[in-house]
């Protein structure tokens, strides 16, 4: 079984390249686990990537939550400091506008933590896959690797962006602002009925829109693996190594029908769907290739 057959993805001896696996795409076994171990390192890469993107996104939050706290105490303690040199008449007011502080404090610091949660609870997850990848790419008996690789090479998309910028923010300090305010000119709010005090919170907005990758490295992060369809393909295209190599011939193939299956143009579509934000690199060689993005449920027939 030393013989890699890349048209039906398995491992076979000498003798099958003559028999059921005449004309198919054949090469030695050890190759194509070279080829696959190199895709295995650059897996392994991105998962110790992200492991040190996430650890360092999770020490900003924990930066984060420590900053909205003592922004959130500071603005209660200015608070009643300036609310005790008032008179009774607004000592209600002081206690609401407390009260509106750490809820929202709350409901910050909760997201906050959620968030934080998250992305640890992913940590170990990336670690343990890594090992399991290490433990792969160790394995010396080709036909073992060549089976378990299918199962453990894909990378699970990440449930958060793949980096967290923070700026400087003033979380409550507009609010003692306010409440200054309202000291200052308190003879006026006195005369005023019905004046509110509007708490001003800074929006905590941890996850800042993400720049344009500009570099490959900075593409790569969002790089997925595409794969052909077979039951989309047109009968003069043939599909090669795994699904991910398309010829174009003039003879043409033996594909049985299908309902989803290019009659006239020579096409094929993917089989994965493209969610979110994904890029993926094609090698052409010849002439022209058009390469799109289309809806699943495109026109199959006609012209």
């Amino acid at each position: 079984m030393k013989i890699f057959c890349r048209t039906d993805q398995q491992c076979i001896c000498y003798l099958c390249t003559m028999d059921e696996h005449k004309g198919h795409e054949a090469v030695p076994a050890a190759a194509e686990r070279a080829e696959k171990q190199k895709k295995l390192h650059v897996s392994r890469q991105q998962i110790q990537q992200r492991i040190q993107d996430q650890e360092k996104d999770v020490k900003l939050l924990q930066q984060e939550l420590e900053a909205i706290n003592i922004s959130a105490d500071k603005a209660v303690e200015d608070s009643e400091k300036i609310f005790s040199e008032v008179i009774r008449l607004i000592q209600k007011r002081s206690s609401d506008v407390k009260q509106q502080i750490r809820s929202q404090q709350e409901t910050e610091v909760s997201r906050v933590k959620e968030l934080q949660e998250k992305l640890e609870q992913e940590i170990p997850e990336l670690k343990r896959k890594d090992s399991e990848l290490e433990q792969l790419s160790d394995t010396e008996d080709h036909n073992q690797f060549l089976l378990n690789y299918p199962s453990l090479s894909a990378l699970s998309e990440s449930t958060h962006s793949s980096s967290i910028n923070i700026r400087p923010l003033r979380y409550f300090e507009d609010v003692t602002a306010a409440v200054s305010k309202l000291r200052e000119k308190l003879q006026k709010i006195l005369r005023d009925t019905g004046t509110n005090i509007s708490l001003k919170v800074t929006e905590v907005n941890v996850l800042l829109p993400q720049p344009e990758p500009e570099t490959r490295a900075q593409f790569l992060k969002y790089s997925q693996e595409i794969t052909l369809d077979p039951n989309t393909a047109n009968n003069n295209l043939f599909l090669s190594e795994g699904n991910r190599k398309v010829t174009l011939f003039n003879k043409q193939q033996s594909y049985p029908d299908h309902p989803d299956r290019f009659t006239d143009w020579p096409q094929v579509l993917s089989r994965e769907s493209l969610r979110r934000r994904c890029y993926w690199e094609v090698q052409r060689r010849g002439g022209r290739v058009d390469i799109a993005v289309s809806y699943k449920n495109i026109s199959r027939a006609g012209q």
